[in-house]
């Protein structure tokens, strides 16, 4: 159980450091607080993301926790339909469903 929730942890703040760098560039490549601010925020949360990797690697084996990796994907769709106004389209939703049906697959034993 607390490897799931530490798995689950670790592709939210993979996805959250996306979104933090989607909102750095959101003005421009300038260099402004904005920018430092957000780019600062997404590298955290991008450095925990990969400790917390590192850690899991320590604790499953690696053919777990690296496809469980993609998991980042449908954080990252959610967060981009909510706070991004982004059209989530069938397709997207498709390969959402395949990432779903993928991790169950290898958790399953």
């Amino acid at each position: 159980m607390t490897e799931a929730f530490l798995l689950i942890s670790m592709t939210l703040l993979g996805s959250l450091g996306g979104f933090f760098f989607k909102r750095c560039t959101s003005r421009g490549l300038s260099l402004s607080l904005y920018f430092a601010v957000n780019l600062g925020i997404g590298g955290a949360f991008y450095v925990a993301g990969a400790m917390l990797n590192i850690w899991l690697l320590k604790l499953l084996p690696y053919t777990i926790v690296y496809p469980l990796t993609a998991v980042t994907y449908i954080w990252t769709l959610v967060f981009s339909y909510f706070f991004l106004s982004e059209k989530i389209s069938k397709r997207k939703m498709f390969g959402v469903f395949l990432i779903i049906l993928g991790a169950c697959l290898l958790v399953v034993k």
